[in-house]
């Protein structure tokens, strides 16, 4: 419906208003990490898991690709 009502209007550039939002984002996330105590107290336990997951995504992500162009027939 709104594409229909605007079709003929310009289109404005919205990149660096999305850009400044997401700093903002970013930074009171930050903000918000940082002045929490018992996260930071947490954070190595925390990051290695996330290290671990990511780890395990990837080596399974290639298996399953491997095994999948195996089961199609590409090399």
């Amino acid at each position: 419906m709104f594409g229909y009502v605007l079709r003929g209007r310009k289109r404005t550039d919205l990149s660096k208003a999305t850009f400044g939002v997401i700093i903002v984002l970013i930074f009171s996330l930050g903000f918000g990490i940082g002045g929490n105590s018992e996260l930071l107290a947490a954070l190595p336990r925390v990051g290695l898991d996330a290290v671990v997951i990511a780890l395990l995504a990837m080596l399974f992500s290639v298996v399953f690709v491997v095994a999948a162009r195996k089961a199609v027939g590409l090399k």
